[in-house]
Parts: structure tokens; sequence; C-alpha cells
């Protein structure tokens, strides 16, 4: 398991409202900067002058280019913990479930460029920031999983282990897909239409099965 001690990025600025204001504007800049150029092509300098900053400022709240990424990447789980922790995982209603994954879904409408980013640079993280990462995103999994346990304890679904957690990947994986396919899909859908038509197919395909 990572060390999240000593994952956690270093600032030399000591007042941590500040910290969190500062690092929200180099977050905006780095995803900004990763779209356009790739994060490899990018620098540090130019990070700078994305989020307004100098580059003395910029180190102030970062080390390395890697700290934004990993930034990031941490504030997708982040946003995607407080957009679900008004879903309680308990509750094993079919209607929460539906509304957790439409809560899930539009969020990642908000931030496609964030998720498309995660997925295509985590693999530049530091091997340690990496598997705290994936660490994250088999967390996200996990919040769909405790839902559709609850709902086959309340006898609304009717699913094995095996099957439950192959079904709360899918759930993360298909809302994902709408950031990675925008540009085709959004030429056919509506957000709310992709929604309802993913969440139908999955709900159709997972009540034919049996323990």
């Amino acid at each position: 398991m990572a060390n999240v001690d000593k994952l956690r990025v270093q600032s030399s600025i000591k007042d941590e409202n500040k910290i969190i204001e500062r690092r929200q504007q180099i977050i905006d800049a780095g995803v900004k900067l990763f779209k356009e150029k790739g994060f490899h092509r990018a620098t540090t300098r130019e990070l700078a002058k994305a989020a307004g900053f100098s580059i003395g400022t910029l180190y102030e709240y970062i080390r390395t280019k890697e700290d934004v990424l990993f930034l990031v990447c941490d504030n997708i789980f982040n946003e995607v913990t407080k957009c679900l922790s008004e879903f309680p995982s308990d509750t094993g209603t079919i209607a929460g479930l539906e509304q957790a994954i439409h809560q899930y879904y539009s969020l990642i409408d908000k931030m496609p460029e964030e998720f498309t980013i995660m997925y295509q640079e985590t693999k530049s993280l530091p091997k340690e920031a990496m598997h705290y990462i994936l660490g994250k995103e088999l967390e996200m999994v996990a919040i769909f999983e405790r839902m559709l346990k609850a709902c086959v304890k309340a006898g609304n679904l009717s699913l094995s282990d095996e099957a439950i957690y192959l079904a709360a990947h899918q759930i993360v994986v298909q809302g994902q897909s709408w950031a990675f396919r925008k540009w085709a899909l959004q030429k056919r859908y509506t957000i709310e239409q992709y929604i309802k038509l993913q969440t139908t197919m999955f709900l159709q395909g997972i009540m034919q099965f049996e323990k």
C-alpha cells in the first residue's frame, strides 16, 4: 500500500487555505496544458505561466511536474467521492443505484479532460504515486460494488460476488467512456440520453443474471 504521507505534495507555504486555492489554479492550468501539449511536452515554466504565477511561486506549491499530474488525478477522486457521498451505499434500492450512476456520469461530463488525462498519463507518475492513483480507482469501483451488494441483500438483484465485482467495474468504465469518446458520442446523444441508455442496458443485463 502506498505511503500517503510520503506521497503528499510538499509546499513551503504554511497557510492551508492559500495552498488549496493556489493548487486549484495549478490543477486547472495543468489540465489545460496537458490537454494541449501532452504531459511530456509541457514544461514547469509553461505551467507557471498558465497558472498566472512566476516559476518561483509555482515551486512554493509543488516540487515537480509529476506533482501537478498527481494533483490532477487525486482531485478527480476527491470530486467523485464528494458527488457520491450523498448516496448511502446500504439502501439497496435500484432507484438509489440509478441516481448514483446519474450523478457519477454527470460529473464525468463536467470533467472529460481530467479523466482522459488521468488514463493517458498515470503511467508517467513515479511508481508509488501510480499505485496510489490505481488504488483510488479501485476505491471508486468499491463504492458501486457496495451499492450492488446492498441491492442483492435487499432482494432487488440476484448476483454472485464475481458478477457484482465485474458489474461495478462496468459502471465505472462505461461512465468514463463518455470522456474518451465524447467527441463522437455527443454528435448523437446528450449526456442525459447517454446516461439513460447506458443505465437501461446495464440494468437489463444484470437483471438476467442468477447467482
